[in-house]
């Protein structure tokens, strides 16, 4: 039998970790009235851009410092996955984001998911594109936004913008992502 390995768990996975435990942190503040208004909204908020900020931190902490694992190659884009989409179910259960938005962008998620299996299964490795990150900032962007919910008309329109431009980049950055990377669809 062959010996199981330990998970390397540096500040880059640690970090990453709690960008998961802090999902059902964001969710209580944002969908419960645990706290007077606008208390929620401002802890909820609070909560969603440290989680944010550790998706950055992170993967610059295991790039410069040379932290990069497997287990971190699988978990971070998974944890991030899962901060959006969770933040989006919560956008259109309260009724502040419109369901068909969120079914374009979270689409783009798992096709990108499916392709980075089929890719790992093949023993390669691809890296996230300019787009994709483009879009990723956007997203949290328009999920902070959201999560505000100052009550002005222009403030309304900035939020109509930002969920149409990560919708339009969603579609674009699978588009680029794909084309760019066709090669992996192929059978050898």
């Amino acid at each position: 039998m062959g010996t199981k390995k330990k998970i390397d768990m540096n500040i880059a996975n640690r970090l990453t970790i709690l960008r998961v435990l802090l999902i059902p942190v964001f969710i209580v503040f944002y969908m419960t009235g645990l706290l007077p208004h606008p208390w929620n909204r401002i802890c909820a908020l609070a909560v969603f851009a440290l989680a944010s900020y550790t998706d950055h931190l992170d993967g610059h902490l295991a790039r410069t410092r040379g932290l990069v694992t497997d287990f971190g190659k699988f978990m971070d884009p998974l944890a991030d996955k899962l901060l959006v989409i969770s933040a989006l179910i919560c956008f259109v259960e309260r009724g502040e984001l419109a369901g068909w938005i969120v079914i374009i962008i979270v689409a783009r998620e798992f096709i990108i998911s499916g392709f980075r299996l089929v890719a790992a299964s093949k023993g390669v490795v691809i890296a996230a594109a300019m787009l994709g990150k483009i879009k990723t900032v956007v997203q949290m962007i328009m999920a902070m936004l959201i999560i505000l919910g100052l009550d002005y008309s222009w403030y309304q329109i900035l939020i109509t913008i930002s969920a149409y431009l990560s919708m339009i980049l969603s579609i674009a950055s699978v588009i680029e992502y794909i084309y760019k990377n066709r090669e992996v669809l192929y059978e050898e």
